[in-house]
């Protein structure tokens, strides 16, 4: 979405079904789908072998950070690839987006490595605030205590994403997040030489 809210015509690809994506998807393996006809292709590796849910079982998972990467090198096309904070090591100069940046209730680091790398000043988090959290039900402190599960729809209002899912939030990228990397390669590839803006 936004991708799409930049400027983008949106294809998506997954080897599974997503029955809620909102724009033109075909179901196939990303690994070996043809990248010919795309400007710029936006990669989440499956990041089980990273996050802190994997717990011990994250060493079940793939771990498909290098092997994307010389793909979408090999293509000559503009791309992103995405992932979680455990995985930033993984990421070459990537930069960190958090919900705060946006004004939106919630926390999220995202990491982004993006090719053209974008020089641009992002300013810090403001984790002045108690985020909703989209994922799980994170402890507040030592306690026995944890905080009570947000609804649905608190969440979907919290990512700016009506059209999912519970568990398609769990892994979800906020639009937010994405229009402004998309806006940033749009300039790029309209050769648009004013000065970044400040996010």
């Amino acid at each position: 979405m936004g991708y799409h809210r930049a400027g983008f015509e949106v294809v998506g690809v997954d080897i599974k079904p997503q029955p809620h994506f909102p724009f033109k998807f075909i179901q196939a393996d990303a690994m070996t789908f043809s990248l010919d006809g795309y400007d710029v292709i936006h990669a989440s590796p499956p990041c089980q072998a990273y996050s802190k849910c994997g717990g011990n079982h994250r060493w079940k998972h793939p771990d498909l950070i290098d092997s994307v990467r010389d793909r979408l090198i090999a293509s000559a096309k503009f791309f992103v690839i995405e992932n979680v904070e455990q995985a930033r090591f993984k990421l070459i100069n990537p930069i960190m987006l958090c919900g705060s940046m946006f004004d939106l209730k919630i926390y999220r680091h995202r990491y982004f490595e993006i090719n053209p790398e974008i020089a641009v000043l992002i300013y810090p988090c403001n984790h002045s605030f108690t985020p909703i959290y989209i994922t799980g039900t994170p402890k507040l402190s030592k306690k026995i205590f944890v905080r009570k599960d947000p609804s649905a729809k608190i969440k979907r209002d919290a990512l700016k994403t009506p059209w999912m899912t519970i568990t398609e939030m769990d892994e979800a990228i906020p639009p937010a997040y994405t229009e402004w990397i998309g806006k940033q390669l749009m300039r790029i590839l309209k050769n648009d030489q004013t000065i970044m803006p400040l996010l």
